[in-house]
């Protein structure tokens, strides 16, 4: 079911679509943050006189923090400051997104703000030059919180021909996927790849390679574009590593991490010995992993135990996978297949660099 509060987006592409003068530069910058419950995403719009050159150019801004979870009433004002920008692919032209992040008004980063204390870690392993690729899996849900494509008061057939499925039986919500495939595209996001998931109304996508703390705004600008898409359509998608309890998939964010090291002859070493730390650091990980993992990481369903940590050559059911590519090769990167669907980008992140670079 969609929503009943569609309104005919037909008529507000009239409105959308008038151009302004040419002697009128002025465009629409959509301030985009985190919200209080460190998952949610907020965002709203400010006109600026004209597009500037660089993100270091866009004004600092602020909003009711005590609105978000993020400040009390007597004392809400939370500073954003933009730290990047992308097209914006809702109305065109030179109107864009800004990802910024949340200070007080003293300055201080707020709890939620992840991507101070991740970009101070990344500052200190510049050498290391850290790729990542994150695999962003959801499950799209109606407006009445049923599975999307699965029948009313029952359900579908069980996992098998969905992976990848093609066909009405098999793939629900491709209009969905595709829309938010060329919309980041559009916008600048590294977005590299979609698939239909195992579970049926689930799918997947891929961003990366980015170096650094861009995956982790490239990775929240794709999931704001994600959550509008869906608002569009009627539906509503959901983050959460296991929507539907049994013999089902849950959904994860798997993270596909590399160095300069690892992706050079014989890299191969600098994997194993990654591997090792992260195995020393197991729960640490997990804690910072995401929330309600535990109902995923079981053992089943192409996951490892939550409390386990096992490495394997192209094996789904490890905490960590070795690409085959990888060990015929002798360099490249391994999948670490621990992480929420939930789990915070600037974090997993962070933490893998703290682990691999700097333990």
């Amino acid at each position: 079911m969609t929503s009943p509060f569609l309104l005919d987006h037909s008529i507000t592409k009239r409105f959308l679509s008038l151009p302004l003068p040419a002697s009128d530069t002025r465009i629409q910058a959509e301030y985009i943050w985190i919200g209080g419950s460190g998952e949610d995403l907020r965002s709203k719009t400010k006109t600026l006189d004209s597009l500037p050159s660089s993100v270091g150019e866009y004004p600092e801004w602020n909003y009711d923090g005590s609105s978000t979870a993020q400040a009390p009433g007597h004392n809400s004002e939370v500073i954003i400051i933009p730290r990047a920008v992308f097209r914006d692919p809702f109305r065109g032209g030179d109107n864009v997104l800004v990802m910024t992040d949340t200070y007080d008004n003293k300055g201080v980063p707020l709890p939620t703000n992840t991507r101070h204390p991740a970009n101070v870690i990344f500052d200190k392993v510049l050498d290391h030059k850290p790729w990542f690729g994150l695999e962003q899996e959801y499950t799209i849900f109606g407006f009445d919180a049923h599975p999307y494509g699965w029948p009313k008061g029952g359900f579908p057939a069980p996992q098998g021909p969905y992976y990848c499925g093609v066909g009405a039986d098999r793939a629900f919500g491709r209009d969905i996927v595709e829309a938010h495939y060329k919309a980041c595209l559009y916008a600048g996001v590294n977005i590299s790849g979609i698939n239909a998931e195992v579970m049926p109304g689930q799918w997947e996508y891929q961003v990366g390679p980015c170096e650094g703390i861009s995956i982790g705004d490239h990775m929240w600008v794709s999931r704001y574009i994600m959550h509008r898409i869906a608002e569009m359509f009627g539906v509503v998608v959901s983050f959460h590593p296991k929507p539907i309890q049994g013999d089902w998939n849950g959904a994860g964010c798997h993270t596909n991490f590399s160095t300069k090291e690892m992706r050079e002859e014989g890299g191969i070493q600098a994997i194993y010995a990654a591997i090792d730390k992260l195995s020393k650091k197991h729960q640490e990980h997990i804690n910072v992993y995401g929330k309600h993992n535990e109902l995923r990481l079981t053992g089943k369903h192409e996951t490892a135990p939550i409390t386990e940590f096992r490495a394997g050559v192209a094996d789904r059911g490890a905490s960590i996978r070795i690409p085959s590519q990888a060990a015929r090769e002798g360099k490249g990167y391994f999948e670490d297949r621990r992480p929420a669907s939930n789990v915070d980008p600037y974090v997993v992140a962070a933490k893998l660099v703290e682990t691999i670079c700097l333990c």
